[in-house]
């Protein structure tokens, strides 16, 4: 009975070792050098490309309305809320109306998405046309010639992902740090 029980620590220490730490770091040392950015978070100077970022104003391109955000203080993001009203909710239909009217006030064209929020209420992508509908407001606001940030735009659209995944996508993170570039 002895030998088993010598036997299972033994294969427990093994699975231990190869599986607890040798499995985890060959896959934490792979992502790092194959895929250092994503690995890391996918950080900028201004925040992560994978997470919507707060842009307000007319200076800026804004991105889809983010959702319940609870915070530590200032910067401390801790957990994205999930709480999705209804396609025929009031609450729903009153934001709507409300970030309709703020985009109008600052000369944007509301769109479908830069009304309403994303599935995980932090996406931070918009579509190529959510971003062209910002040029004009974007440019006058910043002193810049329309055709320059349509430019910008252009040269900030992402395809699908191997030629048919998903749709073309812009990230506003990356573009409001090239706007910043631009002048």
């Amino acid at each position: 009975m002895l030998v088993h029980l010598r036997r299972s620590v033994i294969v427990s220490i093994i699975f231990l070792v190869l599986l607890g730490l040798a499995y985890p770091l060959a896959g934490t040392g792979l992502s790092q050098v194959l895929f250092r950015h994503q690995a890391d978070g996918s950080l900028t100077a201004d925040g992560s490309t994978l997470i919507g970022q707060q842009w307000s104003g007319p200076k800026w391109f804004q991105g889809r309305p983010d959702g319940t955000v609870v915070t530590t203080g200032p910067g401390g993001v801790v957990v994205s809320g999930t709480n999705q009203p209804g396609p025929r909710s009031k609450t729903l239909e009153k934001a709507v109306a409300k970030q309709a009217a703020l985009l109008r006030k600052e000369g944007i064209v509301p769109t479908n998405d830069l009304v309403t929020t994303s599935g995980s209420l932090v996406d931070p992508d918009i579509s190529p046309a959510d971003a062209y509908a910002q040029v004009n407001a974007v440019a006058a606001a910043r002193g810049l010639s329309a055709s320059a940030v349509r430019r910008l735009v252009a040269t900030h659209v992402h395809s699908r992902e191997l030629g048919f995944l998903g749709a073309d996508y812009v990230t506003v993170l990356e573009l409001n740090e090239a706007l910043v570039r631009l002048g």
